[in-house]
């Protein structure tokens, strides 16, 4: 059972040393954080014209909810006869 608890330890020591790698420069600096790797804060990217698929999504849901006019529905009646 020993054997274990020594590759449990090192696997936690050596994910603590990945998370404290990766937060290094976020922790030194004064005001540090994560990056923004978001499509849409890209500029060069809007520029192009280009955007995530969330964002297409709501621009496209936005257009359709122009186009679609519920005032103009009718309700149909129906003919008590016909099939």
């Amino acid at each position: 059972m020993t054997q274990f608890w020594l590759i449990f330890l090192v696997a936690v020591v050596i994910v603590a040393l990945s998370f404290a790698g990766l937060s290094i420069k976020i922790l030194l600096e004064k005001r540090g954080k994560f990056p923004n790797m978001h499509i849409g804060s890209n500029e060069y990217l809007k520029s192009q014209g280009i955007t995530c698929a969330q964002t297409y999504d709501k621009i496209e849901q936005a257009k359709a909810r122009e186009e679609l006019s519920f005032k103009e529905l009718s309700i149909l009646k129906d003919n008590p006869g016909s099939c």
